[in-house]
């Protein structure tokens, strides 16, 4: 079992959400770590995909939708996670986020979107 490598989409990547994963090991980049800053969802897509990394969003609709294309067109990606902005806390945000790491594997994110709802407790 692979462990997922994360990729924060320019929309989520708050400082402490990015440290608080990486303090408790989690192989995380950020589109800033990798110069892709001000890209398009698609560019960002395709080099998570490129590179073996999930990619995390608040920007569920356009990376829903993405998902949907590359599903019609029968082409695939290395699996996305959805939140909701503004919904969770930063710790409810960071359990639910390790929960999911913690109980799937890289192999099973191939080609699937999960949404953080699913992971995080009441």
């Amino acid at each position: 079992m692979s462990r997922i490598l994360l990729y924060i989409d320019e929309d989520s990547m708050d400082e402490d959400f990015v440290q608080a994963l990486r303090s408790r090991n989690v192989d995380v980049l950020t589109v800033a770590d990798v110069g892709m800053l001000n890209r398009s969802d698609e560019d960002q897509l395709a080099w998570a995909r490129n590179n073996g990394r999930v990619i995390f969003s608040f920007n569920a609709r356009d990376f829903y939708r993405l998902h949907t294309m590359l599903l019609e067109r029968d082409q695939s990606h290395a699996g996305i996670i959805l939140a909701p902005q503004q919904r969770y806390g930063l710790g409810r945000l960071i359990r639910g986020v390790l929960h999911l790491l913690n109980t799937t594997s890289a192999e099973a994110m191939q080609g699937r979107v999960e949404f953080l709802s699913n992971w995080v407790s009441s």
